[in-house]
Parts: structure tokens; C-alpha cells; sequence
């Protein structure tokens, strides 16, 4: 008796192997894709780079004379207005970095965001955001000089970059704070260590190198706002190194008192635009560079 023996077949098809190639219509669609992004990434570079140079072509021949870094105005520099800016730049930063990282550890930390005080608070950083620096400005001497009949100063002007500053210090620390992993809170929690310690030792530590990066860019952009100086304080051409008492010159209102002078002083204001980039690139890259020492070790 002969046995017969069936075959099984295997009921799922061999499928070929690797991928299958893409069509000539989704080729297209990739390179045109990629071309689209490369021409608006040198569309965007071009009025940049156009504006570097330009800088640079006009306002080179002043800064490179040690003069407009050590002789005031009256000497034919620039240090009284750098002295300025710098100082003036400072007080608003000493007020506005606590101020905004409190606020924003309150509403991330503390607030549930229902509570009158949150939805409160949240609306006016929002509305401080938009606030034009002319209108902030004309807040300050509304207050200062019409109500408070108090003379106008370099403090002045650094109390209208607060109010610039504040929003961007909040919102930037807000954001680093809720990227923090509710874990690392947690097991904080779990060991027995109060809220405060917590904020303070596990939260903030974390959260560190991105709210520097923040508050770099605020310092960065107040630094340049014109509207301030121009209503709240008044040029001269001398040094002062007392923002409370008397006039106190800046680059941005520099670079106007020498815009008015005509044609021929063309070449400081160009000197003075240069030295006021020079200065918050400087502010920039110190930023990243800090940023880098307080980012957390990934090994």
C-alpha cells in the first residue's frame, strides 16, 4: 500500500524584501518641498546679512579708535552712553529677574489656575507682553513726573524697562518650569522634604539653564528700547555714573542726539548702533554660555 504525502503550502505569502520605491509623484512633491524651504531660508537670510554688513561697513571706523571706549562724548567717545545703557540695564534687571521668577513659580508651583489672584495675574503678563515700550514709557512719567512732580533720571528709565521685562522673565521661567517632570517633584515629595525645599532644590536646579537662556534674551531686549530714554531722561554729553541724580546718556538716545546733528554725524550713529549690537550679542552668547554650565549632566 503506497502512502501519499501532501504539501502543505504556507498561507501567507512571501513578502518581498527592503522597500518599495517611491513614486516619480511623491519624488516630486519631496525635492519641491526642499527646494521651497531653502529659497524662504535665503529669503530670510538676505535683508540679515544685508544689515550686518551694512552695520558694519558704517560703524566699524569709530569703535576701532580705543577713544569711543574710554573718552565720553565731549571727548569725541562713547563711554558715557555705554556706562549708561550698561547701568541702566542693570537696575532693570535686578528688579525684573526675582520679580518674574516669583511670579512664575507662583502660578506654576502654587496656583491651580482657577483662582481669581491666577486668572489675574496670567491676564496682565499677557497684556504687559503686547505693551508697546512708547506706552510703557509714557505710564512711567505719568506717574513719576506729572503725579510724583519727581525729575527725571536714568532710574526712571529703568523702571519702564521693568515693565518690558517682567512678561518675557515670566513667561520664559514658566515655560521651563512645567517641562519639569512631575516625577522628580514627587519622589521629592516622598522623601519628606516640604514644597518650598523642593521649588528650591530640585525644581529650579532643573529648570535652571533655560530660564537663564530666558532672561539673557529680556536683558537683550530692553537693551535697545529707544522710547524710554527719549521721554524719561535727559541726554548729556558728559559721564554720570549716578542713575538718581541728573541726566544720563544712553546709546539709543545717543544715537538720535547725533542723528539730529546732520549729515556729518552720520559715522557716530552708525559707531553707536554697532557698539549697541556688539553689546546684546555679547549678552547672547554669555547666555548660551551659561546656560551650558547650569544644564543638568546627562551622564
Amino acid at each position: 500500500m503506497s502512502v501519499t504525502t501532501e504539501t502543505s503550502t504556507d498561507p501567507v505569502k512571501k513578502r518581498p524584501s527592503g522597500f518599495t520605491p517611491l513614486s516619480a509623484r511623491r519624488r516630486f512633491a519631496d525635492s519641491s518641498v526642499k527646494i521651497l524651504v531653502i529659497a524662504s531660508l535665503g529669503v530670510a537670510l538676505v535683508p540679515l546679512v544685508w544689515l550686518v554688513v551694512t552695520l558694519v561697513a558704517n560703524g566699524i571706523e569709530p569703535i576701532l579708535d580705543p577713544e569711543w571706549w574710554t573718552k565720553p562724548e565731549l571727548k569725541g567717545g562713547a563711554a558715557n552712553a555705554i556706562v549708561g545703557t550698561l547701568i541702566q540695564t542693570a537696575i532693570a534687571a535686578v528688579i525684573s529677574i526675582p520679580l518674574g521668577i516669583f511670579v512664575a513659580i507662583y502660578l506654576v508651583e502654587y496656583s491651580t489656575g482657577k483662582s481669581v489672584l491666577a486668572r489675574t495675574t496670567t491676564f496682565m503678563v499677557d497684556i504687559l507682553s503686547g505693551v508697546p515700550s512708547i506706552v510703557a514709557a509714557l505710564f512711567v512719567y505719568a506717574v513719576w513726573r506729572t503725579t510724583l512732580g519727581l525729575p527725571r533720571s536714568g532710574f526712571v528709565v529703568a523702571i519702564a524697562l521693568v515693565l518690558l521685562m517682567v512678561p518675557l522673565v515670566v513667561r520664559a521661567t514658566e515655560e521651563m518650569l512645567k517641562i519639569v517632570p512631575q516625577d522628580l517633584r514627587e519622589a521629592s515629595y516622598a522623601l519628606g522634604i516640604p514644597k518650598w525645599k523642593t521649588i528650591l532644590r530640585v525644581v529650579l536646579p532643573t529648570a535652571m539653564s533655560g530660564i537663564i537662556t530666558g532672561v539673557m534674551l529680556a536683558i537683550a531686549r530692553v537693551m535697545g528700547e529707544s522710547a524710554p530714554v527719549l521721554i524719561l531722561v535727559g541726554s548729556t554729553r558728559a559721564m554720570n555714573w549716578n542713575p538718581f541724580d541728573g541726566n544720563q546718556e544712553s546709546l539709543p538716545l545717543m544715537m538720535v542726539q547725533q542723528y539730529n546733528n546732520g549729515p556729518g554725524a552720520l559715522d557716530l550713529v552708525w559707531g553707536a548702533a554697532l557698539t549697541l549690537v556688539i553689546l546684546v550679542a555679547l549678552v547672547y552668547f554669555s547666555a548660551k554660555w551659561v546656560a551650558k554650565i547650569f544644564a543638568p549632566k546627562t551622564s
